[in-house]
């Protein structure tokens, strides 16, 4: 049995739900993956998705929250926790990711 999982703070479910509605995104899915590029390789991508596509994993969250992730990408996002931060500079998602080798300077990209 695969008991990796992706974990969504309380927090960024809030958040997601409050944007799907001032997006109009109702119902959509929140894409979890990673692109090439940034600073150190790859970087996070974090997206409304209306449906999942065939070769996506399926995680279900509080308030039918639904966060899609490529199943070829899931080794490098295991466990990885979606947090949201709010600062005085900035607010946004904020990833925790136990295959990360390494953070950036940028806060943007991420090594695996």
């Amino acid at each position: 049995m695969n008991t990796d999982k992706i974990h969504v703070t309380s927090e960024a479910i809030s958040n997601i739900q409050a944007m799907q509605v001032s997006m109009d995104a109702a119902g959509f899915g929140l894409r979890f993956g990673y692109t090439s590029g940034g600073c150190s390789g790859n970087k996070y991508i974090i997206e409304f998705e209306s449906e999942p596509d065939d070769d996506d994993l399926i995680f279900e969250f509080e308030g039918g929250v639904h966060v899609y992730v490529k199943e070829t990408q899931m080794e490098k996002l295991k466990n990885s926790t979606i947090d949201w931060e709010e600062t005085l500079m900035e607010a946004g998602f904020k990833i925790e990711n136990p295959q990360a080798k390494r953070p950036c300077g940028c806060g943007e990209s991420v090594d695996f």
